[in-house]
């Protein structure tokens, strides 16, 4: 075997070894309910409805259909299984380290500086966020094309160096028709990239800088800048299509993007220097890294000052030396480039910087600093087993704290309890970490890690919303409500806060106000069969049940097909002891639409069903149903079963079941 394929080996298996890990990860609380688990597109597998979705949806915030195929293609193969999704962004980490070698050697000549360069890539502690979270697919993704393209691009412009024609009078270079051609694959594997991450679109730039090294297509005896725009009129299609992709990010990010009112722009431009510098402090000492780090309340001067005395000192050094050491200008350039479009001049979301946007942009800075060190190295005539003690102490140092980051994602409480703890005033991390202990019924616990992400002084509605959720769960109505309306305070378009406010009204025996913030639910979402249903179950408790009646055929028409909807109308219809609003027949109806959509296999529906028979008095399919009913109740451990056994012997005895929807009396009155 050659000493690349030996080293591509080494390398692949020593990255598929290091992160074989994240097999054995969950899905996480944060973004995996939007790509995944909770997505009933992605669920449902690949499609050609889903394919079509893909390429028209702005789910997410985000326009990234080739990420949605992929996730659908896991879902197709694997089911919701978290290890296989986790698997196959290794798989795609481990390739991405291959073609980086492959290429660096392609494009440079030298193999080893290469492969440091890929080895870096691989098991540097930043790019643990890129592989181990499943959203980030399209990180992985995106540089795979991304890699592909840059390699098709070397060898087309390897190829062409031999082939040009004299120019012409023009001034033009010509080339074959064949040469052209070579083009395209670059162009396509660019195209692909852009459909899995837009972050791709500053990559014609980086294809210019390797114009002038290693490349060394703008001849040293030529104007710089009449050679600068050949080259770039050359990449025409790649700049088209890099605008199209920046149009298209544009639109599918309005509503993330954060106003100028609430992140100023002087605020942005003080922010982008600290952040560039940041990133370089974590890939020297990569050290408390996390999921999320909010943006400082504000940037002191010192710090940004200091942030701007490092870039304008190390741009000096690439300046200076670029003309003995272009790679280091290239590098820094690629590093400064690639960042741009996340380094938050143009503001989504709340943080101040991400790990993964380093994934792509650290490539740049690798190949400064590792070619740097190699020409040193050779200057000093630095023996070749102190070379390999430095890389191998530097490579093992990387892979120690790589592993140590790799285990924090391994769930959503491990992975935000570390935020939360690396990270001061870190309201995002609280919040997720509260979901996550309320989802393995830890209410209590959940209860304080939502008060301290209150006590961080957040004006985020989560923050109280989801202390709301966790109050009312415990029983506690009068506080649930009065978080529910400070979330309402900070975002009071928010139809599922005016919802939530209601039901705890309504829990507090308030029904006249509850509905007041009913009805404003459905004014915000009024395509919302869930708030018809909760207005309809308030108004026969109040003894409204015509309109209450009117609010069920709502939410019907919403949601014809709900089996909850159905049943509850046909439990409304077929118990009420008002005989006035009872209509067994619709009923029955109702219930059996209730109990085919569910399968057969609900013993709430089937129950709602053995009622609606008895009061048509059929009897005998009351008793039936009832009595299957009273099986499945029993099998799940159902709290309801002695309510079903009574109606059961009440069938039995012919008797149909009746049963009051009024609010219970205030005591005293």
């Amino acid at each position: 075997m050659s000493l690349p394929r030996l080293l591509i080996l080494l390398l692949t298996l020593g990255t598929l070894i290091a992160f074989s890990p994240a097999g054995g990860f969950r899905f996480v609380n944060f973004d995996d309910t939007d790509y995944v688990t909770s997505n009933p597109m992605v669920i449902q597998g690949l499609t050609a409805g889903g394919i079509e979705w893909a390429f028209t949806t702005f789910h997410a915030g985000n326009w990234h259909p080739l990420t949605w195929i992929s996730h659908m293609l896991d879902c197709s193969l694997f089911g919701l299984n978290p290890g296989a999704f986790h698997g196959v962004n290794v798989l795609f980490h481990a390739a991405n380290v291959a073609l980086l070698f492959t290429w660096l050697r392609r494009l440079t000549g030298k193999i080893w500086p290469s492969a440091f360069v890929a080895a870096l890539f691989a098991w540097h502690p930043l790019h643990v966020e890129s592989v181990a979270w499943i959203s980030e697919r399209k990180d992985v993704l995106s540089t795979f094309f991304a890699l592909l393209a840059l390699l098709s691009y070397t060898r087309y412009a390897q190829s062409i160096a031999g082939h040009q024609r004299p120019a012409t009078s023009a001034g033009a270079v010509g080339l074959r028709l064949a040469d052209r051609v070579s083009l395209y694959p670059a162009l396509i594997f660019f195209a692909l990239g852009l459909l899995a991450k837009p972050m791709l679109v500053t990559l014609p730039f980086v294809l210019l800088l390797l114009d002038q090294w290693p490349l060394q297509r703008i001849a040293p005896d030529k104007r710089f800048v009449s050679e600068l725009l050949r080259l770039a009129r050359e990449k025409k299609f790649f700049f088209l299509l890099s605008a199209a992709s920046c149009a298209l990010t544009i639109l599918a990010q309005q509503q993330a993007v954060v106003s100028l009112a609430k992140v100023p722009l002087s605020y942005r431009l003080e922010n982008t220097p600290v952040a560039i510098v940041s990133y370089l402090g974590k890939i020297f000492w990569p050290v408390n890294l996390c999921a999320f780090y909010p943006m400082p309340e504000t940037i002191p001067t010192i710090q940004f000052i200091f942030a701007l005395t490092v870039l304008l000192g190390i741009s000096v050094a690439a300046w200076c030396w670029r003309g003995s050491r272009p790679f280091f200008g290239i590098g820094w350039l690629w590093f400064l480039g690639t960042l741009i479009p996340v380094i938050g001049l143009v503001q989504v979301g709340g943080q101040a910087m991400a790990d993964r946007y380093t994934y792509i942009p650290s490539i740049g800075l690798f190949i400064a600093l590792v070619f740097l060190l190699a020409e040193f190295a050779e200057r000093l005539q630095t023996p070749g087993i102190i070379r390999c003690g430095f890389c191998a102490l530097i490579l093992g140092a990387c892979l120690l704290t790589m592993e140590n980051q790799l285990g924090y994602w391994r769930d959503s409480e491990s992975l935000f309890r570390r935020a939360a703890m690396v990270t001061p005033k870190n309201d995002i991390a609280l919040v997720n970490l509260g979901v996550a202990l309320n989802a393995q019924g830890r209410y209590e616990e959940a209860l304080t890690v939502y008060r301290q992400a209150e006590a961080t002084g957040s004006k985020r509605f989560q923050v109280f919303n989801n202390l709301g959720n966790v109050l009312r769960i415990l029983g506690r109505h009068a506080e649930s409500l009065a978080e529910y309306r400070q979330a309402i305070e900070l975002n009071p378009s928010n139809a599922t806060l005016h919802l939530a406010a209601a039901n705890e009204l309504a829990a507090l025996g308030q029904f006249e106000a509850s509905l007041e913030y009913f009805f404003k639910a459905a004014q915000l979402n009024p395509n919302d069969p869930i708030v018809h249903m909760d207005i309809g179950k308030v108004l026969f408790k109040t003894g409204r049940d015509a309109r209450g009646l009117d609010e069920f055929s709502n939410a019907l028409k919403l949601a014809p097909e709900n089996f909850t909807t159905l049943a509850t109308i046909a439990h409304y219809l077929a118990a009420n002891e008002n005989a006035v609003f009872r209509d067994g027949k619709n009923a029955v109806k109702l219930a059996r639409q209730a109990d085919e959509f569910s399968g057969h296999q609900q013993p709430m529906v089937l129950d709602i069903l053995g009622m609606a028979f008895a009061e048509v008095s059929d009897f005998a399919n009351a008793t039936n149903c009832a009595q299957r009913a009273l099986e499945l109740a029993q099998a799940a451990k159902i709290n309801n079963v002695e309510a079903i056994r009574q109606r059961l012997e009440l069938y039995k005895n012919q008797q149909p079941w009746r049963e009051s929807f009024l609010a219970p009396a205030a005591p005293g009155k």
